[in-house]
């Protein structure tokens, strides 16, 4: 990959082509990546980016870098921060969706090793519409000022799709069913130092 002011992008055919040779980072959250994740990939979820920038750098220094999540948008934000800090990254078109659709395994933990965790998108959705119903239950039964909640919700949803941005799913990303553990942050950071 060549030094780019913009992160460039690998579709599934041509990351599957160069797994065998790209240090992969899934930026999911721990949940989502034990549901199933590319070969070899190590969990670094996006808000742990920051944190893991040298070991980041060290991987990208000896080898191309492929950041992964679900549909390629986290990983597109992650590599946007990664390139502000000098690491050149790639991103894959359309994340572990779009993986899975074109017929790549994805591995997945023994059962015993599994945190069953919806994925990201599903708590969100799940939040926004019991926000909603909620808003409007009580609204309906309390004082009609509740209503205002599922406003809320619905303008932080435009808001969203307007910006490609969720701060709700930033918010979710914080509680603890959703943290890596503290050892299988730094399995990943030392699987990124030795790669």
């Amino acid at each position: 990959m060549t030094v780019s002011p913009t992160p460039s992008a690998l579709g599934t055919h041509q990351a599957r082509s160069r797994l065998d040779e790209l240090t992969v980072i899934d930026v999911r959250t721990p949940g989502e990546y034990a549901g199933g994740h590319l070969p070899g990939a190590v969990n670094v979820p996006l808000d742990h980016v920051r944190r893991a920038l040298p070991e980041i750098r060290q991987a990208a220094e000896r080898g191309d870098v492929l950041v992964v999540c679900a549909s390629g948008a986290r990983s597109e934000n992650a590599c946007k921060l990664l390139a502000e800090q000098g690491v050149t990254v790639a991103t894959l078109t359309g994340g572990t969706g779009a993986w899975a659709a074109a017929g790549h395994e994805l591995h997945r933990p023994a059962a015993c090793e599994t945190r069953a965790t919806w994925g990201m998108e599903r708590q969100v959705r799940f939040t926004a519409g019991a926000l909603v119903l909620l808003g409007l239950l009580l609204g309906i039964l309390v004082h009609p000022a509740f209503q205002l909640l599922s406003a809320g919700v619905a303008g932080g949803l435009v808001f969203s799709a307007l910006t490609d941005t969720c701060g709700m799913a930033y918010v979710l990303a914080k509680l603890p069913h959703n943290r890596p553990r503290a050892a299988d942050l730094e399995t990943s950071l030392a699987a990124l130092r030795g790669r």
